[in-house]
């Protein structure tokens, strides 16, 4: 779980270097390639869980690129097209929220039926900072499934990895 989490602060803290980078030019930096490679090299094994990301800038991916193993048991190397489960996604969203608000184009106070306007009105405000603190009140999505009879280990689904 170290590993990962340093991984995702990896991650996080390269997504927004290259961000500010690319924003004072007209495209990637040149090194780009070479940069990121780096980063990840520890993880682009075939004995090592990796992961796949891209870069983006004005709406197009600049850079994309797949390190390490989907599936240690099958030999499943990790490429652009490789699904994964969300399990990691909500820091990436949450790093992506703060930032919107450090650019004042949202607020943590802002009610989120204001970007989601077919979420239901439960009585209260519910806001960004809400969400990312996990304090809506919303379900869990695991006790929500189980609610609804699914079985996570009889039905859980592993072929999205490949």
């Amino acid at each position: 779980m170290k590993q990962i989490s340093r991984m995702v602060l990896g991650v996080t803290l390269l997504w927004v270097a290259i961000s500010s980078r690319a924003q004072a030019s007209d495209g990637p930096p040149t090194d780009l390639t070479a940069q990121v490679d780096k980063i990840f090299e520890k993880w682009n094994r075939t004995d090592s869980s990796g992961c796949a990301l891209s870069v983006m800038k004005g709406g197009r991916i600049v850079y994309q690129h797949g390190y390490g193993m989907a599936d240690l048991d099958h030999n499943v190397t990790i490429t652009t097209a490789t699904v994964f489960p969300v399990a990691m996604s909500k820091q990436f969203t949450a790093a992506s929220i703060l930032l919107l608000a450090q650019q004042g184009k949202l607020s943590l106070d802002d009610d989120v039926r204001k970007y989601i306007p077919e979420l239901p009105d439960f009585g209260s405000v519910m806001t960004i900072r809400h969400l990312i603190y996990h304090t809506s009140g919303l379900r869990d999505q695991w006790s929500l499934l189980q609610l609804a009879g699914w079985r996570y280990s009889l039905d859980l689904n592993t072929d999205v990895m490949t």
